[in-house]
């Protein structure tokens, strides 16, 4: 553990806070994409199946169960208790081009050719690609509510600090891990026309619309 990796989860539990605050508060999911939320859920679930058979500390078993928890209570909020909000005409993004191919590159490669190790291949891989349904649907609608904003950018600044975390180990541990390394750097490349819309018109309390 150092600052970067507790900072970025942190950033990662501010996110999925103000993702739920949102849809409570409101009592409404509108622009809230179903699918990348689906994604998710299925990356915690793959990446944590290790939760009852593996102990790491209290601190790491805390912070599955709550993305785990959060996760499909997001689902549920989505998908049950506010659905007449959820638009689905604009959610539309063809998931399987996402888990197809993730899938695939799992198999493919991984730190050990076991259902533990591939399912977590997977999960970081898929984890990379999550966010690409709700930025989708955010071109097909032309724009995003700023707390909608806020969560996409907390989501993003986890990866970033992570990416310094990994830097830091490198040079203070030798630790490195290509394949969390390389999704994450594309994870972070995904974001980055959100973050320069976000720095040049949320926080100027202008709405953001990602170019279609």
């Amino acid at each position: 553990m150092n600052i970067f990796r507790l900072s970025g989860d942190l950033a990662h539990v501010l996110a999925i806070i103000i993702l739920l605050l949102k849809i409570w508060k409101t009592r409404s999911c509108a622009g809230i994409s179903g699918r990348s939320q689906l994604l998710f859920a299925m990356v915690f679930t793959a990446r944590y199946l290790d939760l009852f058979t593996t102990f790491i500390s209290v601190y790491n078993s805390a912070m599955k169960i709550m993305f785990i928890v959060a996760s499909y209570g997001t689902l549920y909020l989505i998908y049950i208790k506010f659905k007449v909000t959820y638009d689905r005409s604009h959610d539309t993004f063809r998931v399987e081009y996402l888990l197809v191919p993730t899938a695939l590159l799992a198999l493919a490669i991984n730190h050990g050719f076991t259902p533990i190790e591939i399912f977590w291949a997977f999960s970081i891989y898929l984890e990379a690609v999550a966010i690409l349904p709700q930025l989708f649907m955010i071109s097909k609608t032309g724009e995003a509510e700023s707390i909608t904003s806020h969560y996409l950018f907390a989501l993003g600044s986890y990866r970033g600090l992570y990416i310094i975390n990994w830097i830091y180990r490198y040079y203070t541990e030798t630790h490195y891990d290509l394949i969390a390394i390389i999704a994450g750097v594309v994870q972070t490349v995904l974001y980055c026309d959100f973050f320069y819309l976000y720095i040049t018109k949320v926080l100027k309390g202008k709405r953001l619309a990602l170019p279609a």
